[in-house]
């Protein structure tokens, strides 16, 4: 009974002390062991109360993808960082006779303290690869290391609309540290700053020169300080060249094909609704394929003003139609009662007597003209004596009782040429020079106050 207990008792022995064992090395932390030169390389090489200078320079390559809608633009450069690392030690077989600095690969790079930049405002960024990632890290004798890398960035741009399409964006890139406040780092521009590829050509823009280069120190709230930021301004002037071909000289001859109705007859109704209508509806469809390109923003822009007076000119051409219209028609009314109230023209016999000379009163117009004929003999000559005479040349349907009674003189005789002008009718030879002389001032109007503002913004 007893050798049987004792194997038991021994396993459960080894099995408990495995367990502790077990639950101690699970509680106890590894033990991180650092190199003895860890703290010179997490640490920036500055000394005490000076902060370390690192200059940058930027070689712009390409700006493509300006994009209006989402307010960003693409731009892909070179950029270069420069600083002293006092630290180095450096051994004189590593440069070349005659060179006084050698370019090592980029994984050396990480072995070095380096400071951290980031594009405040950027919502991509990356680094041009390959089959490696385009970058490069060169030592001098001096101590001094520098970092160049082929850069992607997409930044954002918040832009203004209200001179559109003359409207001038400028849209800055800020650089700022991210880890070092501006006690520790320091950015700078170098000498070189900012240089952009002289072959750089946009299709609606072009790129303002020289850009503006500033060094400012941003206060940055979720890190409760102030860290060194760099600042380059990009200047995009809009090209007008696009819109007077695509927009401007289209509107203004739809806008001068309205005129075109003012020398039309009024018996030529379909003609002239549908070029108004058409003139119309080309205007809208311009405008509408216009607010497609530009965000849809909640001020007035310079198209909007230029596309609203455009087509408020074939909207007063249309009216200008429906108002000689009816007047035309008011005139043709007052004609057509004038004319139903005159009686045909009735010999009357006032003196009956056979032989004898009598009067014979006959309806003209509204006019009535008397005159003596000899009623015996059909071949005496007549002797007329008007009673009415009316003005000469007046229209005998215009002088009754509804001309008179008619709120809008719709017709009226000429006091010099005593010819009957009809109102419609001068309405048309009016607006046949009013228009384009109202046109011709919105044009002079326009056009100085939008390059005035234009250059003030500038």
């Amino acid at each position: 009974m007893i050798p049987c207990i004792w194997p038991t008792t021994f396993f459960f022995l080894i099995w408990l002390c495995n367990d502790v064992t077990s639950k101690r090395n699970h509680t106890l932390k590894p033990r991180v062991v650092l190199p003895e030169n860890y703290v010179k390389e997490i640490r920036p090489p500055s000394r005490k109360g000076q902060p370390v200078v690192v200059e940058f320079s930027i070689y712009v390559v390409d700006v493509n993808s300006i994009n209006v809608e989402d307010m960003d633009f693409r731009v892909d450069m070179f950029i270069r960082q420069t600083w002293r690392e006092t630290r180095l030690q450096l051994p004189e077989d590593i440069f070349e006779e005659g060179d006084d600095h050698v370019t090592l690969p980029p994984e050396f790079f990480d072995n070095l303290w380096h400071p951290d930049p980031y594009f405040l405002n950027s919502k991509v960024t990356e680094i041009a690869e390959l089959t490696h990632k385009f970058s490069s890290v060169t030592l001098y004798r001096n101590q001094t290391v520098r970092y160049a890398a082929r850069m992607h960035a997409i930044i954002a741009c918040q832009m203004e609309f209200q001179l559109y399409p003359m409207d001038i964006q400028s849209c800055p890139i800020y650089i700022e540290s991210f880890s070092y406040s501006n006690q520790k780092v320091r950015f700078k521009w170098s000498d070189a700053g900012v240089t952009i590829n002289p072959e750089l050509k946009l299709l609606q823009y072009h790129i303002g020169e020289p850009l503006r280069l500033e060094e400012t120190n941003g206060y940055m709230i979720d890190k409760d300080g102030n860290y060194s930021r760099l600042v380059v301004y990009f200047r995009f002037e809009r090209q007008i060249g696009h819109h007077l071909i695509q927009t401007f000289a289209p509107s203004s001859l739809v806008v001068m094909l309205s005129w075109f109705s003012f020398w039309l007859d009024l018996d030529a109704i379909p003609g002239r609704v549908t070029l108004l209508v058409t003139c119309m509806l080309t205007l809208v469809t311009m405008f509408t394929g216009l607010r497609a390109d530009i965000p849809p923003v909640a001020y007035v822009k310079a198209l909007d003003l230029w596309m609203a007076g455009c087509m408020m000119f074939v909207f007063a051409a249309l009216g200008e139609f429906v108002v000689v219209k009816v007047l035309d028609k008011q005139y043709q009314m007052n004609k057509s009662k004038a004319q139903e109230s005159m009686p045909r023209i009735i010999p009357v016999r006032l003196n009956g007597e056979k032989g004898s000379c009598g009067t014979v009163a006959a309806w003209e117009g509204s006019a009535v003209r008397c005159r003596k004929v000899d009623l015996t003999s059909p071949t005496s000559p007549p002797a007329t004596t008007p009673a009415v005479h009316p003005a000469p040349g007046a229209p005998t349907h215009l002088v009754g009782v509804e001309r008179r009674q008619s709120i809008l003189q719709v017709a009226w005789l000429d006091a010099d040429t005593g010819q009957e002008r009809v109102l419609w009718r001068e309405i048309d030879k009016l607006s046949r020079v009013v228009f384009p002389a109202l046109f011709l001032l919105f044009v002079t109007m326009y056009w100085p106050v939008l390059l005035l503002k234009t250059k003030a913004s500038s």
